[in-house]
């Protein structure tokens, strides 16, 4: 077991990824999110920060989310791309830079061709300022999110999203010439639209209730994108046990011990990592879920066991019930992360400490450091290196509060 001193110290510790992980993201990366008022929601941008330190709660990375309400490729109201850059991205050293503008450099209207020449060239040069100063950097461009042209009528012949796929299909011959990477968050969010309001055409307009800001069930989506591109695993854990005779069978990013079979089938497991936290009673979250596949993508908790006599098992964590299963159901095999687990709630500790986190980094950055760069007040500077400290122990909390913890499973027979 680690000390709490130990995991205090875990987001500077080296880590080593095994040979066979293919996810995108290393030990010791500092992601910088840039964009526009999307990325300044930061929802997306959260739901990824909580994936990556559940799934890989031992991996130091660490995460800036610099969107900016209203920018477009040349800088907005935060200043201009070299303004935003130096302080925004280059001041936090970024191993991974991810951006996505377009939303707003299309005007909302009709194609124009000034305007998508504007939006090509400034983003070659986005990507050329950033190359050039941190050459390092691995860089992924994102496609402009989805403009709602689905639960109402389109604004104009065509619509405005299917401009913005057109600037993100130029985004992406860019990202191949300039040899970075490329993030559709736009291509499944609309697919996931198009099925929603098939079923519940209220409940889907929630998803981007202006056509353009999503809201947590539109974001869950754009970040599954993301980790898709970026080659997320699937799997939090996998558990196969048999009760007759009695052994486990395989186990995936976890460990089981003491499994007894007696008038109960019981085991102690301690798993690797977290399933992802959402909002169980959000039906808007449920549908994009049921819609955009993000369970079976991004949050496999899976549990099978062999050998029960037929009827129905309770299954209990802790002593908590969990849920009432069939034998036939365990022997098929269960998704833990579609119950109300330990795991799950540990899971919405982390994820609420993430948001905490980035509403202290943002309010600093935000409320002080800009509107205040030039009055060189000496309290305001000692006041942003307080909040630095705080948003710094909320990391290292965030970060504890994801750690291992091992459960006691139990199996007995429904009355």
């Amino acid at each position: 077991m680690l000390s709490r001193r130990n995991l205090l110290a875990l987001p500077f510790a080296p880590f080593v990824l095994r040979a066979t992980d293919a996810f995108y993201l290393r030990g010791g990366d500092h992601v910088v999110f840039y964009g526009d008022s999307i990325t300044d929601q930061r929802l997306y941008t959260t739901f990824v920060e909580t994936f990556v330190v559940t799934r890989y709660p031992k991996m130091p990375v660490r995460f800036t989310h610099s969107g900016w309400g209203g920018d477009r490729v040349t800088g907005g109201g935060g200043g201009n791309l070299e303004t935003r850059l130096q302080r925004d991205v280059f001041a936090h050293r970024p191993t991974v830079f991810t951006s996505m503008l377009g939303m707003n450099d299309g005007r909302y209207r009709a194609f124009d061709p000034a305007f998508f020449d504007e939006f090509l060239q400034g983003y070659n040069r986005l990507v050329s300022l950033v190359q050039a100063r941190v050459p390092e950097c691995r860089i992924t461009l994102i496609r402009p999110s989805t403009y709602d042209d689905i639960t109402r009528p389109p604004m104009f012949e065509g619509g405005y999203n299917a401009v913005l796929v057109r600037y993100g299909d130029a985004l992406a011959k860019l990202a191949q010439e300039r040899q970075c990477g490329i993030a559709d968050l736009n291509g499944l969010l609309a697919k996931t639209l198009q099925g929603a309001n098939a079923e519940n055409a209220t409940l889907a307009q929630r998803f981007l209730p202006d056509r353009v800001h999503p809201q947590p069930s539109g974001h869950l989506v754009m970040a599954q994108s993301l980790l898709d591109a970026w080659r997320a695993p699937s799997l939090v854990s996998r558990t196969v046990l048999d009760t007759n005779p009695r052994n486990v069978i395989v186990t995936e990013n976890t460990n089981v011990t003491d499994l007894a079979v007696e008038d109960a089938v019981t085991w102690n497991q301690l798993d690797w990592a977290l399933p992802m936290p959402v909002d169980p009673k959000d039906p808007a979250l449920a549908l994009a879920q049921k819609h955009s596949g993000f369970t079976a993508r991004l949050n496999q908790h899976l549990l099978t066991v062999h050998g029960l006599a037929a009827g129905d098992w309770s299954l209990s964590i802790d002593r908590q019930p969990i849920a009432r299963l069939g034998a036939a159901q365990l022997r098929e095999g269960v998704n833990l992360a579609d119950y109300e687990t330990p795991m799950a709630k540990q899971a919405r500790r982390v994820h609420d400490l993430t948001l905490k986190r980035t509403r202290i980094k943002n309010a600093r950055w935000r409320e002080l450091q800009v509107p205040l760069e030039n009055e060189a007040l000496d309290a305001s500077a000692a006041t942003m290196s307080q909040l630095d400290a705080l948003a710094l122990e909320l990391e290292r909390a965030q970060r504890l509060a994801a750690q291992p913890v091992e459960h006691v499973f139990k199996l007995e027979k429904a009355s």
